[in-house]
């Protein structure tokens, strides 16, 4: 076991994605998963039925007290659904780990379609967060709630990369499995120039979770050391492979197969 991450986010009761699916991830790439829980969820393959939040003061205190006693060597935010829980993160975070790398994963939308970020939470996001992001890992849906472009195209989802930069995040990797075509294509992006990460579509309704699981891998490969592009592409794989021997439960959008790294006589 190598390499420390705290999860901040929401719980899915499904455990597809969310805290869940983090959870899992981290543990599956050989990794400490600790968790401070923002918001409680009752969903299933089709749809988030209803949320729950965790007092404030409780958020706070997860995350003081993991990072007081355990630490942490890199930090993954997953849903933060209220303006305030994002503005309370990120003064915990300034307190007790200023420097530790923080992946930033824009959770807006549930993959059935339940909004799940209210207008006071994006703004914060984008004045809170996303300055103090080592990576920020939005889809094309979420790129366009955060640099108000459209995202339809490669050409589009380069200039919203550009414009993510551009607001202070360290890195953007602007994911593009929403866009049309046979090739998905992911862009990381960084001061310092560009990468591309293709993969063929994968025809399946097995995607819930996708994107909580692809920031927890990255994270996960920061917290071992790895260098920025070496740990998104060992999450590329690691998902990709996750989505194509997915288990296909449920009725709606399924859960990956998260431990395909475990070996049965371990």
């Amino acid at each position: 076991m190598k390499g420390r991450v705290l999860i901040i986010a929401g719980s899915d009761s499904g455990g597809g994605a969310g805290i869940q699916a983090d959870i899992k991830a981290v543990t599956a790439l050989r990794g400490y998963a600790a968790t401070a829980i923002a918001a409680l969820t009752a969903q299933d393959t089709h749809t988030v039925h209803a949320i729950h939040d965790v007092p404030l003061p409780f958020v706070r205190l997860q995350i003081e007290l993991t990072l007081k006693d355990i630490g942490a060597d890199a930090i993954k935010t997953g849903m933060l659904n209220k303006g305030e829980v994002i503005a309370a993160v990120r003064e915990e975070l300034d307190l007790h780990a200023p420097e530790t790398p923080l992946i930033v994963d824009p959770v807006m939308v549930a993959k059935g379609g339940a909004r799940l970020l209210n207008a006071g939470a994006e703004r914060a996001l984008i004045e809170r967060l996303l300055p103090r992001a080592t990576l920020i890992t939005p889809n094309a849906s979420e790129a366009e709630v955060l640099t108000g472009l459209p995202v339809n195209s490669f050409a589009e989802q380069d200039r919203a990369a550009e414009r993510l930069l551009a607001l202070g995040a360290r890195a953007v990797l602007l994911k593009g499995g929403h866009l049309p075509g046979e090739e998905v294509r992911d862009v990381l992006l960084t001061p310092q120039g560009r990468r591309e990460f293709k993969n063929e579509r994968l025809h399946t309704t097995s995607t819930h979770g996708t994107g909580c699981t692809l920031a927890s891998a990255i994270a996960t490969g920061l917290a071992q050391k790895l260098e920025l592009h070496e740990a998104v592409s060992r999450a590329h794989a690691y998902v990709w492979t996750a989505i194509r021997t997915a288990p296909g439960l449920g009725g709606g959008n399924g859960p990956l197969n998260h431990t395909h790294t475990v070996k049965p006589d371990a």
